[in-house]
């Protein structure tokens, strides 16, 4: 137990220690509103769709190819979008209502659940996670984009404002724009891969700075009921029934691990850049990533510990 502790521990303590830097560099009046604005824009619109490409483009897709898991992991992940989304119906304002079913289904998988995937399981947790990150990048942008436009300040609920706020986000371009890539297996030269790291590298230190520099004892106050709402159903109750969903078609050992750490990591940092994106309540999606985070070291461990006593990993 110990050990899958200290793992967790050693992904999540650099998300911790960003967002610290964040709420310091705000007290001490280092960055204010106008930068957090501005450093926002650029992470949804250049360094996160950046990193996305890249991170597309360097995937081996033919690499841990697995139909029936990637086809579980999809259907299991829209259907935790859809019973945040009714749960909302019932507990969330309506204003908070996108932000609220962001928040309860879409994970930090790019960072955490590759992170703890490649730790527990080596070469081949991290074939398999690259895989499953790559087709999930698509799925929660896509689900994201439907479920903030509908509920968007501007009042832009219909079909064609959704469909023109999928294609126009930088997001979904920047995964898709990657997929000829990928797939015909184009290389692009070296100066330009290592200059887009670099650029890429930008996107989570300052997502992070934002989210800190947001927070603020009188918003978690406020946002404390709603946000622990989103937070239970992102950490508890979604990973418990989608892993045991995938315990009954058959999962058992690595996979059923690594759908576990998948389904159980912590809110993404994107879904705040998205919901400051659409004017939406961005500092009640930085308190549910705050509060998932602190989270995950606890409710990721209990998981693993039981699948292991379960003799089912």
């Amino acid at each position: 137990m110990l050990p899958m502790v200290l793992q967790t521990l050693s992904v999540t303590a650099p998300v911790f220690v960003m967002l610290f830097i964040g709420v310091a560099l705000m007290r001490l009046r280092l960055i204010d509103g106008a930068f957090i604005h501005t450093a926002s824009t650029l992470v949804f619109k250049a360094t996160m769709p950046t990193l996305l490409f890249l991170s597309v483009i360097k995937a081996d897709l033919s690499a841990a190819l697995q139909p029936t898991l990637l086809v579980y992991y999809v259907a299991a992940t829209v259907g935790g979008f859809l019973l945040a989304w009714a749960w909302a119906l019932w507990r969330c304002p309506v204003a908070d209502r996108g932000v609220y079913v962001q928040g309860a289904f879409r994970g930090n998988n790019g960072v955490v659940g590759l992170a703890l995937a490649t730790s527990l399981y080596g070469d081949y947790g991290l074939s398999l996670g690259g895989v499953l990150a790559g087709l999930v990048i698509l799925l929660y942008n896509s689900l994201s984009a439907v479920v903030l436009a509908i509920y968007s300040p501007d009042g832009q609920a219909d079909a064609g404002a959704i469909i023109r706020s999928i294609l126009r986000n930088p997001l979904i371009i920047g995964v898709t724009s990657a997929i000829p890539f990928a797939y015909w297996q184009i290389a692009l030269p070296d100066w330009l891969m290592t200059s887009g790291q670099y650029f890429a590298q930008l996107t989570l230190p300052l997502a992070l700075i934002c989210i800190g520099g947001t927070l603020s004892i009188s918003v978690l106050r406020e946002s404390s009921s709603v946000a622990m709402s989103s937070s239970l159903m992102k950490m508890v109750w979604f990973p418990a029934l989608a892993t045991l969903g995938a315990w009954l078609c058959g999962f058992r050992g690595a996979e059923l691990g690594i759908l576990f750490l998948y389904f159980g990591c912590p809110t993404a940092s994107s879904s705040f850049v998205m919901a400051r994106a659409v004017n939406s309540n961005h500092q009640l999606a930085a308190t549910i990533i705050v509060i998932t985070t602190l989270g995950a070291a606890l409710t990721i461990n209990v998981g693993l510990f039981l699948l292991g006593w379960a003799g089912w990993i």
